[in-house]
């Protein structure tokens, strides 16, 4: 129901997937959960496997193997969550991903026609508005907190066997007319995202070193 949401409010069908931070699957449980709940995602939602990429750079060799054989595809860069939608309704699948990954993503498509065909499966961006102080959030992660105003978000129900898979978990939309009725002063800020003040950015940037391998170390 959770996951059918934005559907019932309007929103396009997605076309496509974009999965980021799924981890270790093959020795987290947490991980594993995470993986069958996308599979599970994609057919309720009708995305042809095909059509969902993923990126985690810790994800060893065996892991880019068995994500092949279930006919996912993999990024080959890491976009540090700069992914944009080129036109195309989008599901992204971001489960306990750090808050510089959906400030990234949000900033490039920072635009109401871009964001009104976006669904992102996440951490909720309600819980990060309550936990982090307003300057820091606005300071941080300004695309964040922009859209807020323009968010709709339905928490994934709580379940006690998948407490530390989901927790913390949201389906948000952006419907359109929510962000026209945002100040038309925010789409003109479009600063890319640098964090030279956060301690912790919470994702491995591109050219960081992760205990695992991307799909580009495979090919090279």
């Amino acid at each position: 129901g959770a996951v059918r949401a934005p559907l019932d409010g309007g929103a396009e069908p997605p076309a496509r997937c974009v999965c980021y931070g799924l981890g270790r699957f093959g020795s987290s449980p947490a991980a594993r959960g995470q993986l069958a709940f996308l599979l599970l995602l994609l057919e309720e939602l009708r995305v042809p496997p095909g059509q969902c990429a993923l990126f985690d750079p810790v994800f060893s060799a065996q892991e880019v193997a068995v994500l092949g054989q279930l006919g996912l595809r993999l990024l080959p860069d890491n976009e540090e969550g700069k992914h944009s939608i080129e036109g195309a309704a989008t599901l992204f699948y971001m489960v306990h991903c750090g808050k510089a990954l959906y400030n990234n993503l949000l900033w490039r498509n920072w635009s109401a026609e871009a964001l009104s065909k976006m669904v992102i499966i996440g951490n909720s961006f309600k819980g990060t508005e309550e936990r982090l102080l307003p300057r820091v959030l606005e300071r941080d992660y300004s695309y964040i907190a922009k859209v807020l105003k323009g968010t709709e978000e339905v928490a994934l129900p709580d379940h006690p066997r998948y407490q530390d898979t989901f927790n913390d978990t949201s389906v948000h939309w952006f419907p359109l007319q929510k962000l026209k009725d945002l100040s038309p002063e925010i789409w003109g800020l479009v600063e890319e995202p640098m964090y030279p003040d956060c301690d912790d950015v919470e994702i491995i940037r591109k050219g960081d070193r992760a205990d695992g391998c991307s799909p580009t170390a495979l090919e090279s």
